[in-house]
């Protein structure tokens, strides 16, 4: 055995990683670990074997002898430790599959901290995306042990190198599959990883998958949350070797460094959010067809249902851009306006998650819902003004302090206080946000809006002024704010530092002004030196004017100085006048606008009696300075003009028409258009400003024209409504009239029958020989004296309270008669009348008279008078009976139809 191991170990190592005897691979293995370990660097050749052939450390990795592959694992690890990135990218693609299925869900607990390792390695090394790529597919995994070691594993690569440096979307996105997985442990591992999330992502992870979690999840996940919520946020433990080489490179940490880390650890906990991670979803072809209709709707219950669905359709992390134009028309200056507060808080709901949604291309839509919004701020109850300041804020986010400054300094001008509030909150939040600090044309506008708000009647805007200043002093710094606070009490500015001590800013005024400053001040002594290099010639009429002003003795210092400047053009020209003839009309062309020709010639003569003007070299070198050296400190240019006047006399005119005139003239130019530029500027804005009040007054009569219009047809509508009623009431109570016409008809026909029926038992025997009538039909011939009109007012009121009652049917009234009276006392008279009437040929209501009369006839008027007045007793009696009985059952009909009685 000894003989063959030794055999063994002089096989080179490649075929030891291969050979069939379990102990000699791993021997090879634990060999390769020893030799990549002591290599010097990556280049070393004890790794050129297996670069080149990639494929030996997946049979490394998924050794069939457990022991072997402990060692193997390791030996890759040592590989790509010391390897470099080049191992890692070639050997990536044969190891990644086998180290999940085999080395991660081994029972070994070393193979399983080795086989995470490796992994780690490989992201370390490279980049992480083709490692997260190639561990996803193992969650689809037949094997509950694999995809429960694969979300281990990406919990552990997510808790060193963080989601900043790892993308957490495809992650994310698979969760949900996890947590519906059967098996206990993988459930429990996907808890795991989404809690790391939680750690780093927080709030923003929720949008990815919580929707797709089960109630009973979702509550232990948020019980899980509750525990991590109090940790402070996590750190990148590892780093990628890229970021270990800048950090390397990195400063050493000083003031300067110190604020940029600070900088950059801000950035990185802001550039983490659910926009990010989301994926754009197209929500226009979403939005109902009848959107505008419903929204036009009359009923404020339709308008408030059309926004809640709209705003169902646009809740999403993340919208993929579009025209939004019209709905931002019909959310900003349409709905804005509703007289109905809760389809104005809908609408805000809606541009809030429209502008959270769409992030920088909502700013095209900033100034159709922001004037609107800020309008509406006059609502006092508390959930309308939180929900237009939300939608305020997502505007702000989407946009910038420069794009949204201007209409909001308007609206801190307006005469509703409610508004002025509600505007002067929003730009405190604006400024503890914003990440831009404002430029110093903006914080002129702010302090003076804010200064105004200072001296409000109302407390509330005093205080909110003194923050405003305050906040922006944290910004931009308590010097740069002292000349904007001048002219402020005490008490004011005690109360201005206090909200400066306070207040809370995400922005700062880097110091910027000076080293913009330092170029400004270069660029001046630059530009000078290009003026002295091209003129060389402008400068020799310098000797020019020295002999022209020697009369004044000022001549000398400028003869004296050409030598002594810094160009040597000049200093040439002065020694080379006297021998050269050709070289005097140059002068006497350049020395033109300084002087005359002949004290150009005898220039050179007088430098030579340089003693008499010693005198005045005090005075003359500052002239020539202005001259000649005074462009390079080109800010002395405006002590230049104090100069000039003393030397106007004779000296000063050729040195400062030479250079700095011209210089002067076009700096006096430019600062003119500058003027220009700037007052044009100021009309441009007044004017723009103008136009937009009258666009805003054009708008608010267009809504208040709108606005009465659909009151107007409302109203329209109402009336017409109530005109259908009443219409309808009308014929309903005309029908009920004629109803009720034909029921008196009947019961007329029924009291007509009654009559006849009652009135010959009645009256035939109480007939008289008079030819008048009497009892129920009017007749007056039956009684004598008094008892003559007792019968007569007993009939009329009789028939009057007859003709008065309704009935429901006639057959009713003559069955209760019958019941009464009995039919059998009446039929014989009746049919004797009838027979008579109708022998005689004589109808109607009197047709019985004619019988009755005869009779009459017969008898004596004063024997037949005591009989008739019995009688006309007993009928009135029986004549009353039937009334009362007429009456009863008129009102038990009238019970029973709901007619009540007058």
């Amino acid at each position: 055995m000894a003989e063959q191991e030794e055999d063994f170990s002089s096989l080179p190592l490649p075929d030891r990683f291969q050979h069939k005897i379990w102990k000699v691979r791993k021997a090879a293995y634990e060999d390769g670990a020893k030799q990549f370990e002591i290599t010097p660097d990556e280049h070393d050749p004890a790794f050129r074997p297996f670069l080149q052939e990639p494929s030996l450390w997946k049979g490394a990795v998924a050794d069939s002898n457990v022991a072997a592959q402990q060692d193997g694992i390791a030996a890759l690890c040592a590989f790509l430790k010391f390897g470099g990135r080049e191992g890692c990218t070639r050997t990536r693609g044969h190891t990644l599959t086998s180290l999940v299925e085999k080395g991660l869900s081994s029972t070994r607990a070393a193979t399983k901290q080795s086989a995470l390792e490796a992994i780690l390695l490989y992201i370390e090394l490279d980049t992480p995306a083709p490692v997260i790529e190639d561990l996803l597919p193992a969650l689809s995994n037949k094997q509950p042990k694999v995809v429960a070691a694969t979300l281990a594993a990406l919990t552990a690569i997510y808790h060193n190198y963080g989601c900043k440096t790892v993308d957490p979307k495809s992650v994310l996105k698979a969760l949900p599959k996890a947590f519906g997985h059967a098996d206990k442990n993988v459930r429990a591992e996907a808890t795991n990883l989404a809690v790391e999330f939680y750690r780093w992502l927080r709030e923003a992870m929720k949008p990815m998958f919580w929707n797709d979690l089960k109630p009973t999840q979702q509550t232990e996940m948020e019980a899980s949350f509750e525990k991590i919520k109090s940790e402070p946020a996590p750190k990148q433990e590892r780093f990628l070797r890229s970021q270990q080489a800048a950090m390397s490179r990195a400063p050493p940490p000083g003031a300067a460094g110190a604020a940029e880390e600070e900088d950059e650890l801000e950035a990185e906990g802001v550039e983490i959010d659910a926009f990010d991670l989301a994926e754009p979803q197209d929500v226009l072809s979403k939005v109902a067809p009848d959107f505008h209709e419903q929204l036009a709707s009359a009923k404020w219950k339709e308008r408030k249902d059309a926004l809640e669905a709209l705003y169902v359709i646009l809740n999403v992390p993340r919208i993929k851009d579009g025209d939004f134009g019209e709905i931002a028309r019909c959310l900003g200056p349409k709905c804005m306006k509703d007289a109905n507060i809760a389809v104005v808080t809908q609408a805000a709901q809606c541009i809030e998650v429209l502008a959270k949604g769409m992030r920088k291309p909502f700013g095209r839509y900033r100034s159709i819902v922001m004037g609107p919004i800020m309008e509406r701020l006059k609502e006092k109850k508390a959930s309308v003004s939180d929900a237009l300041g939300a939608a305020l804020d997502q505007v702000f986010a989407a946009t910038s302090l420069s794009d949204c400054l201007e209409e909001t300094l308007e609206f801190l001008k307006h005469k509703n206080p409610q508004v002025k509030e509600g505007t002067m909150k929003f730009l405190i939040r604006c400024l503890k946000t914003t990440r831009e600090a404002p430029a110093k044309p903006e914080v002129a506008s702010i302090a003076e809006a804010a200064k105004k708000l200072l001296s409000e009647s109302v407390e509330g805007l005093r205080s909110g002024g003194a923050e405003v200043l305050g906040t922006v002093m944290k910004i931009m710094g308590e010097r740069a704010m002292g000349p904007y606070l001048e002219g402020l009490d005490d008490i004011r500015k005690t109360k201005i530092k206090e909200y400066f001590d306070t207040a809370e800013v995400k922005a700062k005024d880097k110091p910027k002004p000076p080293p913009a400053a330092a170029p400004r001040a270069a660029a001046p002594a630059a530009a000078p030196r290009k003026v002295v290099a091209k003129k060389p010639a402008t400068k020799k009429p310098a000797p020019a004017p020295s002999p022209y002003a020697q009369e004044a003795l000022a001549p000398q210092p400028t003869a004296r100085s050409i030598p002594g400047s810094k160009l040597g053009a000049p200093k040439t020209s002065g020694l080379a006048a006297p021998g050269a003839g050709l070289k005097a009309p140059m002068k006497r062309t350049l020395a033109g606008p300084g002087g005359a020709a002949p004290p150009a010639l005898s220039s050179p003569r007088r430098p030579v009696s340089q003693a008499p003007p010693p005198e005045e070299e005090a005075p003359a070198p500052p002239r020539l300075g202005l001259g000649g050296r005074g462009l390079a400190g080109r800010p002395l240019a405006a002590k230049a003009p104090a100069l000039a006047p003393p030397a106007s006399q004779s000296i000063s005119p050729p040195p400062s028409s030479g250079l700095t005139a011209l210089e002067r003239a076009e700096l006096e130019e430019l600062r003119l258009d500058k003027d220009r530029l700037l007052r044009q500027s100021d009309d441009l804005r007044q004017e723009r400003s103008r136009l937009n009040s009258e666009v805003q007054e054009l708008k608010n009569q267009n809504a208040q024209l709108i606005e009465d219009h659909t009151r107007d047809v409302l109203s329209i509508k109402a009336k017409e409504t109530q005109l259908v009623r009443a219409r309808s009431d009308c014929e309903a109570a005309e029908a009920m009239c004629g109803q009720l016409r034909r029921e008196m008809e009947r019961l007329k026909r029924a009291l007509t029958s009654a009559e006849r029926v009652n009135s010959p038992p009645a009256l035939s025997p109480g007939r008289d020989g008079s030819t008048d009538e009497a009892g129920i039909y009017r007749d007056t011939g039956m009684y004598s004296g008094t008892q003559e009109n007792a019968r007569a007012g007993y009939g009329h009121r009789a028939r009057m309270s007859l003709n008065s009652a309704l009935s429901e049917e006639k057959e009713n009234t003559v069955d209760a008669m019958t019941a009464q009276y009995g039919r059998g006392k009446l039929s014989p008279e009746l049919g004797r009348n009838g027979r008579n009437s109708a022998a005689s040929g004589s109808g109607g209501r009197n047709s019985p008279a004619p019988a009755y009369q005869s009779r009459i006839r017969d008898t004596s008027t004063e024997s037949a008078r005591p009989e008739g007045n019995g009688q006309g007793v007993e009928s009135w009696k029986r004549a009353a009976e039937v009334t009362s009985a007429l009456k009863a059952k008129i009102e038990q009909m009238k019970a029973r139809q709901g007619i009540s009685r007058p």
